[in-house]
């Protein structure tokens, strides 16, 4: 029990909707229940901003580890954010402008002293795909753009190219183009929107047959388990969401090598929260905005993350 009960706000995709066997924000929010702490549920649209403060309709939330019936939500009441302690920030991708607009107002509560988990700064700067390209010695080659020309050439250099949006997640609108090139001006054509949007292509790492393995740091700090994400087979995508298998394995020599490149800068933004995706020998995206894997790591290895986060919050609290 924490020496004092913390007052937890969550803001989240809608919770009736969430895949309850695995959704890595319930670990969080039993773990935070489990400590004696209140929990107040608000989803995206229930933020406002008035008078330069920011307010929401909040509820109270009591959760269950029941697949039936895993939650009870009181009546909403519209409440100053900066009554309470934390706000975890849980609101799936895209990060299109309704989610920027979120994080900004989440900042006005920042700015009176609430802590939002991850920062504000940090979600508003930190596109998980680009945020990969500041550590080029951990990354395949890579090129963002939103030209035909300036594709198909980086195409044809390197024969065996992953084409992906620069905003997807779960492994949408990720296309495999081998050298031969079969649809590859369809792609680029429907990716970037004819030439409207940027978007990303990296040399193909034929290790995604072993898995793509999501790397979690808690304050910077490595889970010691990954989960290696395994393409059903025809596949290239790990992604749970599209089909993949989740098996826990320990870090390697060379996982710990791209944590060590990665961690100044992490520690350095104040993200508590990070889920690192590595296939073969190379990160290729920074997860900060909902990152999980939790409940499948913990389910096989016995682990207590969202435990681990907790402790994280306290110390930073302080």
């Amino acid at each position: 029990m924490s020496k004092r009960a913390l007052r937890i706000g969550v803001v989240m995709d809608p919770i009736a909707d969430i895949a309850y066997k695995k959704d890595t924000t319930m670990a969080m929010l039993w773990a935070i229940q489990d400590r004696g702490w209140s929990l107040a549920y608000m989803e995206q649209g229930d933020l406002f901003l008035q008078d330069g403060r920011a307010f929401a309709r909040q509820s109270e939330l009591k959760v269950h580890r029941d697949p039936q019936h895993w939650y009870d939500l009181g009546a909403p009441a519209a409440r100053p954010l900066a009554e309470l302690d934390v706000i975890l920030m849980r609101k799936d991708p895209p990060v299109d402008a309704h989610f920027l607009n979120a994080v900004h107002l989440l900042g006005f509560a920042e700015r009176e002293g609430v802590l939002v988990v991850n920062p504000t700064r940090a979600l508003l700067e930190c596109n998980e795909k680009l945020f990969a390209q500041q550590f080029p010695q951990c990354c395949t080659p890579t090129l963002v753009s939103c030209s035909e020309p300036v594709l198909r050439a980086f195409h044809a250099e390197h024969g065996d190219v992953i084409f992906k949006p620069l905003d997807g997640m779960g492994g949408s609108g990720i296309f495999h183009v081998q050298p031969e090139g079969r649809n590859l001006g369809a792609i680029i054509e429907t990716l970037t929107e004819r030439g409207s949007r940027q978007i990303m292509a990296q040399r193909y790492i034929p290790e995604i047959r072993d898995g793509d393995t999501r790397i979690l740091l808690v304050d910077g700090e490595p889970v010691p388990y990954g989960l290696a994400r395994v393409p059903m087979a025809g596949e290239t995508r790990g992604n749970l969401a599209a089909g993949g298998t989740g098996v826990s394995r320990e870090l390697t020599a060379r996982d710990h090598w791209l944590i060590k490149q990665v961690q100044p800068m992490i520690r350095d933004k104040g993200l508590l929260f990070v889920g690192l995706d590595v296939i073969g020998d190379y990160i290729t995206e920074i997860n900060v905005t909902s990152p999980t894997c939790v409940r499948e790591i913990d389910d096989q290895r016995g682990t207590d993350i969202a435990g681990l986060l907790l402790d994280a919050i306290e110390r930073r609290l302080g």
